[in-house]
């Protein structure tokens, strides 16, 4: 027996692209091509054929669905929202079904614990200004008078307050006047409110039985989208959840900051004195202005009410003032603002940002506005995972050929 030992052989250490190749792909997948795998190859006859008529029968069931297919999504969306906390209980060995009744019981106990931090601030400020409506009351039927007079002596014989009435008064008349329109109106009211608590029902309940189901409906989806590599950076599924969550944390941050900018600017308005109230309201009027952020389109409309409407009734020229500043705030927020949040949070260009806010508008609404994001967000990562993964045969392009 020889008393030799064959020493091993020496292996070099890996060079500091092969480290930041290893460390980047625990992160980042690559491509097919990059790790040997073939890529599946879609034959010619189907994108002739196949892809077209798929895409046209999509179309055909998105359209005859409407509502429907709308409640779904809504419903899908939070159940992706919802769904990484589930995994995380069910990970401490929690049934997945008490998992998803923890999870509602800890958003819901969350809104309540946010609504009570919010209470005390907004209490006061609304107990301060239920007591300032009587002098709010008292300006309004004033600014009506002095307009009156400014009007009679014009020329311009338009009665707005009959001798011995305030303004309130002859409002009183005009509405009992027209009250077979409002409460036709009311009734109608009535009908979308029943209708719109059913819808909001529904989606309670889908997207609790779409949680049950995740997993079920997590291995359905792989089994009919390309195989990854086995790491989370290139499942399907894990993808389309992540999406969702940054859309979640783009728009929280961006109602953050547009809340924020209203309260502050009411605030300085009403230290300059251009708007006294926005000094003691400002709390009420940010919190609102941000909740209203979460609806496109109508939202900062309709968050920018209340504080032109208190300035209407001090001053007409404090009104416009505070009108204008909100106005800017919206050029800001659809200009610069949404579309640098979005297009960061989201990857994609703020140009397809606006466009899909815009389609979704147009198909379903302030609701197809409000869902247009996540969907374009999930749109993005199914593009960019199926060119990762599928190939299409090309085509012959020789000259002797037409097709």
């Amino acid at each position: 027996m020889s008393g030799v030992t064959e020493k091993a052989p020496e292996v070099a250490p890996p060079s500091v692209e092969e480290r930041g190749l290893a460390a980047s792909s625990e992160h980042e997948p690559r491509d097919r091509s990059e790790i040997g795998q073939p890529r599946a190859v879609v034959p010619r006859w189907v994108q002739l054929v196949l892809l077209p008529l798929a895409l046209l029968a999509v179309w055909a069931v998105a359209k005859a669905s409407g509502k429907v297919l709308v409640i779904f999504i809504v419903a899908a969306l939070i159940a992706l929202i919802l769904n990484p906390a589930v995994a995380l209980l069910q990970r401490a060995r929690l049934p997945r079904g008490l998992a998803v009744l923890a999870v509602y019981l800890a958003f819901f106990l969350a809104l309540s614990g946010i609504g009570v931090l919010l209470a005390n601030p907004i209490s006061n400020q609304v107990a301060s200004f239920s007591r300032d409506v009587p002098n709010l009351v008292r300006k309004a039927n004033r600014s009506l008078s002095e307009f009156q007079n400014t009007l009679n002596s014009s020329g311009v014989h338009v009665q707005f307050i009959k001798q011995g009435k305030t303004a309130l008064q002859t409002l009183q008349e005009e509405l009992v006047k027209g009250s077979s329109s409002i409460v036709s109106f009311g009734g109608g009211l009535l009908t979308e409110v029943v209708s719109a608590g059913f819808d909001v029902l529904l989606v309670f309940v889908l997207s609790v039985y779409m949680l049950l189901y995740g997993q079920r409906i997590g291995r359905l989806i792989r089994k009919y989208m390309p195989d990854g590599d086995g790491t989370p950076a290139d499942d399907y599924p894990t993808l389309v959840q992540s999406a969702v969550a940054r859309y979640v944390g783009g728009q929280l941050l961006f109602s953050l900051i547009m809340g924020a900018t209203a309260g502050i600017s009411l605030y300085v308005f009403g230290v300059l004195g251009i708007f006294p109230d926005g000094r003691r309201y400002a709390v009420v009027f940010a919190v609102f202005y941000g909740l209203m952020e979460l609806v496109p389109y109508i939202g900062p409309i309709v968050g920018a009410l209340p504080a032109v409407l208190i300035a209407l009734f001090n001053d007409p020229v404090s009104a416009l003032w505070v009108a204008l500043m909100f106005v800017a705030l919206q050029q800001l927020e659809g200009h610069i603002v949404a579309p640098q949040i979005f297009g960061h949070t989201l990857r994609i260009n703020p140009l397809l940002v606006i466009f899909a806010l815009l389609l979704g508008l147009q198909l379903h609404g302030v609701v197809g506005a409000l869902i247009a994001l996540p969907i374009l967000s999930i749109l993005r990562e199914t593009a960019v995972y199926l060119s990762r993964h599928i190939t299409f045969e090309p085509w012959d392009r020789t000259p002797h050929r037409l097709l």
